[in-house]
This record gives C-alpha cells, structure tokens and sequence, in this order.
C-alpha cells in the first residue's frame, strides 16, 4: 500500500513531495480496473491504459518485507502527478463551501483516493491514498503541517521554495510510518 504526498504553494508549484509505501496490510474489497482490461489491448496506447489503470507490470513492482509487492519506478510517477494535479481544481471547489482545513477526500480515481489539507496561508497539501483511514490522514496532516511552519521560520528558507531539508524529509517520513 503506498502513499502520496504533495505540498504546493498557493501558486500550485509544487514545493515537496514524497512517496511511502506502508508495510500495513490493505483490505481488497473490489477488483482492480486491469482485470476489466480486454487482452487485445497490446496497442501503442497499452502500456498507458495499464498504468492509468493502476495495474503493475513486471518491470514496475518491487517485493518488500512481508511478501508484498509495491508499485514503483518511473512509468507510474507520471500518472500518480496528473491525478494530484487534476484535483486541484476540485480542492479549490471544496475550499470555497467549506471553512475546515481538513478536507478530508476530495476526489476519486480508480483506486486512489485525494484526501486535501489547505493551510490559512493557502499551501495545498494532498496526500494520495489507496485506502480509508481518516484519522491517521488527519494527524498526519497536522504533523506535517508543524513541520512546515517550523520550516518556514527558518531564516534561511525562502518562503514557496522547493524544501530540501533533510531534517524535514526524515520526520515526515517518520510520521507517514506513524500515521499512515
């Protein structure tokens, strides 16, 4: 099980971002859309239509402890932007009728769900998930959301720039392994 995390500033440039893939076990309750997929479907056009469908190729999947497999590599990243990006529109809808900070899920994709945080200065936080936990959701957004402000009063970070901090990276990897 993976998750996708996304901070952008209130221009939608994006600032960090990070992919963690829990060792938490995840409960399949539907069939996945590449079981939908007829065998035909070995056009020029496959390998995208296996990828938007979130199915994983040899190539793409990586054993991790426990005998998962995890999806990864660099023919998914693509897709896993464009949906994060493609919410953004939806998020500043849901921003506009509600006044919460969490915004909870916004927004759904074949398997992955858009959960948004918007922060008083605007700061887009979205996270991609493949499965409903809520309340870790929102306590890992609030970690996060600490760890940014703390970033932020840093004198020598420049407000919406790219964070490269390598303090910040390990404790929003530590709470992603927390919460997520």
């Amino acid at each position: 099980m993976s998750h996708h995390l996304f901070l952008l500033s209130p221009s939608d440039t994006p600032i960090y971002s990070l992919t963690h893939y829990s060792t938490k076990l995840a409960q399949q309750t539907s069939s996945s859309l590449s079981s939908n997929l007829p065998t035909w479907s070995t056009s020029a056009f496959a390998g995208t239509l296996t990828a938007l469908s979130g199915a994983s190729s040899a190539t793409q999947s990586h054993h991790v402890q426990g005998g998962g497999v995890r999806m990864g590599g660099g023919q998914d990243r693509h897709v896993i932007q464009m949906i994060a990006n493609a919410s953004l529109d939806i998020i500043e809808d849901v921003m506009r009728k509600e006044s919460a900070m969490y915004l909870k899920s916004v927004d759904k994709f074949n398997e992955w769900t858009v959960s948004a945080f918007v922060t008083p200065g605007n700061m887009k936080f979205i996270l991609l998930h493949e499965t409903k936990n809520d309340d870790g959701i929102r306590s890992f957004f609030q970690d996060v959301w600490e760890l940014y402000l703390k970033t932020m009063l840093n004198p020598f970070h420049t407000a919406h720039s790219p964070i490269r901090s390598i303090v910040f990276d390990t404790r929003v990897r530590a709470s992603a392994k927390k919460y997520l």
